[in-house]
């Protein structure tokens, strides 16, 4: 198809020398390490369920369970009793401080997770929460608690009234994925999808420090896919993230899901196909391709169709049960990295079972537009042995690092092109169901490697949450 040719080409030529892979990498710059720098307890007992092979506390897809800013360290989770709780510590302390917000978890779905998020213009810690096609929770701080952490007590009372829409702007009556970001003005976004799986869009709202603006749709649901198999009409853009660089381009990864399961070889696969990116240069405004066309203007009639010249980055069909919102990072100089990951095809061309054959072969893949400017791929040479996402951060010298489910993490050099992939900490001990949420925010700050998991369970008994850390290179 002629909308998939135009950055095939250049993964094609993928293997290249390890020099022209790094860019920026030095000779003397150390290679990916970790080291264990101890691991405190948020809750003895949080609420433990599994549905869409997930866990509410542990989604990967989680933007800002776990955050860092200015000294402090942030979590939210729900409590055995469905509590919602936020909780803080200074960094480096053994201890945490737990506020319940005045929500109590609604269904047993692994969708409703909790989602943090910062808005600097007036130092508001904000919450979104309990959402999968239907409404949401809303729950914002007073004003400076985020600026003055150790002169403000941590109590309810620092803490609005639930809400149900974000200060009286009601976005969707089908609203799902709540994800903060922070712009580089010090203003707040909220992405979030509007409808259900197979039939939907991603759209923003923004706040300035006094009000919520619904900025509106960016994506659309329209167009024809059409595989070997069949095609279809509707589908939704599934994000791996939506980042800030340090210059202020925010970028996007993608896989779209198509609602017709007959473009699939089997009715157990999953409908997940190609890996796509945008970036926009406007705060979201409008979006443009990897050639730097515009593919999609927020709130207009023009939005990103999978018709869309220029989108893919990587080509698969949907036989390969491709995982959706898996990860992204950006390295020092704003280069966009992805982890993908999808059953190959030397396993056979046609995945029968989501979860069994991930399982059995599903391996991961780092993807990242190099200093040339064309797209790479490398295999990670650890089985995923998992249905479920495994995530990205790049440290100070732009090593990769991939945490796998059950808390394994994998490193590749930045110097070596991102070719010696190698198990840095294999998850011994730490007893994890699977997914792990992310401080992503924290790396920058103090080169440390932060993560949030749960402890396996069996039924709905509730399990120990942890927070475990991590020192990368300095």
């Amino acid at each position: 198809m002629h909308r998939r040719t135009l950055l095939a080409a250049a993964l094609a030529g993928a293997v290249v020398t390890p020099a022209l892979a790094s860019g920026t990498a030095r000779a003397a710059d150390p290679g990916p390490s970790v080291t264990r720098t101890g691991t405190t307890t948020l809750d003895n007992q949080a609420i433990f369920f599994v549905s869409y092979d997930g866990l509410v506390n542990n989604n990967a897809f989680q933007k800002n369970g776990l955050l860092t800013y200015k000294g402090y360290q942030y979590a939210v989770w729900y409590t055995a009793d469905r509590n919602a709780v936020v909780g803080r510590r200074a960094l480096g302390a053994s201890t945490w401080s737990t506020v319940k917000v005045g929500h109590t978890l609604r269904y047993n779905d692994s969708h409703n997770v909790i989602s943090m998020g910062v808005s600097k213009a007036d130092g508001r810690l904000h919450l979104n929460m309990d959402s999968h096609s239907d409404g949401f929770t809303y729950v914002k701080s007073v004003a400076g608690l985020m600026d003055n952490p150790a002169g403000l007590s941590w109590t309810a009372s620092r803490f609005g009234a639930p809400q149900s829409t974000l200060d009286g702007l009601a976005l969707t009556s089908q609203f799902t994925y709540p994800q903060f970001i922070s712009t580089p003005e010090g203003r707040l976004q909220l992405s979030y999808r509007v409808a259900v799986s197979g039939n939907g869009r991603n759209a923003l709202a923004e706040y300035d420090g006094t009000k919520w603006t619904n900025l509106g749709e960016w994506s659309s649901s329209t167009g024809t896919y059409t595989s070997e198999h069949g095609s279809s009409t509707a589908r939704n853009m599934y994000l791996h993230g939506i980042d800030y660089d340090r210059s202020g381009r925010l970028h996007s990864f993608f896989t779209w899901r198509e609602q017709n399961g007959a473009v699939m070889c089997s009715s157990g696969g999953i409908t997940n196909h190609d890996t796509g990116y945008v970036y926009s240069d406007d705060r979201g405004r409008t979006w443009r391709n990897n050639a730097g066309t515009v593919v999609g203007v927020t709130g207009g009639s023009d939005k990103v169709s999978v018709n869309n010249a220029g989108l893919v980055v990587d080509p698969l069909n949907p036989d390969h049960s491709l995982m959706n919102q898996e990860s992204q990072f950006t390295d020092s100089a704003g280069r966009p990295h992805a982890i993908i990951s999808y059953v190959p095809g030397r396993f056979g061309q046609c995945t029968t079972n989501y979860v069994t054959d991930r399982t059995r072969n599903g391996r991961a893949f780092h993807v990242r537009r190099n200093a040339s400017g064309t797209w790479q791929k490398t295999e990670i040479p650890v089985p995923l042995n998992s249905s479920q996402r495994t995530k990205l951060i790049l440290d100070k010298y732009d090593n990769a690092y991939a945490i796998f489910p059950f808390g394994r993490i994998a490193g590749a050099s930045a110097a070596s092109g991102y070719t010696d992939w190698k198990i840095l900490f294999d998850g011994s001990g730490l007893n994890a169901f699977g997914e792990v949420v992310i401080d992503e925010t924290r790396v920058a700050q103090d080169g440390v490697l932060s993560f949030m998991y749960q402890e396996k369970s069996s039924g709905t008994t509730p399990s120990a949450l942890h927070v475990i850390d991590f020192r990368l290179p300095a």
